[in-house]
């Protein structure tokens, strides 16, 4: 939770050198600086936006923290969506050395060859993340026994709804429906996802079908639905959602359950649920480009941000579920996250339950990297949405 994070402690499990300072807010916490053959070199990231603790709130800035450990210097650019970054990406023309896709599309970043294996020695903090995360993972499998080659798990999370209780009755949010979302009573106030994947995909579990579908009816489908809901629509948004839920400016959206945590934590008369039509489940990973030209500072940064009390302070400011299990293991982490939120993040909810009591994949639903002919038959449809 933002506004209740206090600053944790901060100790480096690493190599113990010669003591600096970092800025974290207006607070200044005593850290060790480690020398490398980094040292005065620049690193490119590029990272969804809200996506990491930046010194706001309490938080601790990590770009600052990690210029100061390693003396390298940050360049942070951020994307609203996989899709804008697979385009800066996949056009060659600009080199970043870290950035933090969605399974889908590292599956296809592996494919189209535009992602480098990771030395794992290098990062020896990967032994944080949970082993569900590290093997036999759809997008990312072919290392030894089923193991990551391309990527590290930074966060995972599901998509649900974020409303305002202010203005939207109860009775039309009982059922816990995707229907919220075509309530004429509340048009001009509700928001849709403006990216074709989740966009779709809303539509998809609304109609009960298949997001991974190949089939082009399935898609015509959902094309209808959305249709339908756009005179409906205040508008298709990515970070825009964050002003326009706070500011109580629309009523009602579409959102990555991390973010709407961090909405709710903002303004209490913000709710979220999960639908019960089913919904997606996701991993964004941190993955280093095929034409990244610090390969070592990268490694650096990924290992950094798995250290655990770096780690922590992430997930707090974030609001994410993390990979990480000295993270969501930590009852320091809980306490300050709160009951509620952890829940939230890390309980399974009973409608997407199997009667073992894990992950119905079916209901929660992965997206895949999708063919070909189902990419181009998604782009058109988009294209005639927007």
């Amino acid at each position: 939770m933002k506004k209740l994070l206090s600053l944790l402690l901060i100790a480096l499990l690493v190599l113990s050198l010669t003591v600096g300072l970092v800025s974290c807010g207006e607070k200044e916490d005593e850290i060790q600086t480690i020398d490398t053959p980094y040292k005065g070199t620049t690193l490119y990231v590029y990272n969804w936006g809200e996506n990491i603790a930046n010194g706001e709130d309490g938080s601790l800035n990590l770009e600052k923290t990690f210029e100061k450990i390693y003396g390298i210097n940050v360049v942070y650019t951020t994307y609203a969506s996989n899709e804008e970054m697979y385009t800066k990406i996949s056009s060659g023309t600009v080199s970043y050395d870290v950035i933090i896709p969605s399974d889908y599309m590292i599956a296809r970043l592996i494919e189209e060859d535009l992602v480098q294996k990771i030395n794992y020695d290098n990062i020896p903090n990967y032994k944080n993340i949970a082993d569900q995360y590290k093997y036999n993972l759809f997008y990312d499998c072919g290392g030894k026994d089923g193991m990551t080659e391309y990527s590290a798990a930074y966060t995972v999370g599901m998509v649900g709804i974020i409303y305002n209780t202010k203005y939207v009755d109860e009775a039309d949010v009982a059922d816990h429906s995707w229907n919220l979302l075509w309530n004429e009573k509340y048009s001009g106030k509700i928001l849709q996802f403006d990216n074709p994947r989740d966009a779709f995909g809303v539509a998809m579990y609304r109609d009960h079908l298949n997001v991974n579908s190949t089939d082009r009816a399935d898609w015509e489908q959902a094309y209808r639905s959305i249709l339908e809901q756009k005179p409906l629509l205040k508008g298709f948004v990515m970070d825009e959602i964050y002003e326009e839920m706070e500011g109580e400016n629309s009523y009602i959206g579409a959102y990555y359950a991390g973010d709407c945590l961090t909405m709710l934590d903002n303004n209490e008369n913000l709710d979220f649920f999960y639908p019960v039509e089913g919904t997606n489940v996701f991993v964004d990973a941190m993955c280093i480009p095929k034409n990244a030209k610090n390969v070592g500072a990268a490694e650096l940064w990924i290992n950094f941000l798995l250290e655990t009390e770096y780690a922590i302070e992430n997930s707090l400011y974030i609001c994410y579920a993390s990979p990480n299990k000295t993270v969501y293991e930590s009852a320091e982490y809980r306490e300050e996250l709160g009951d509620d939120y952890y829940s939230i993040l890390y309980d399974i909810p009973e409608q997407y339950k199997k009667a073992d009591g894990t992950l119905d994949t079916t209901i929660a639903q992965y997206f895949y990297n999708q063919t070909a002919e189902i990419k181009a038959v998604q782009a058109e449809l988009w294209n005639l949405v927007k």
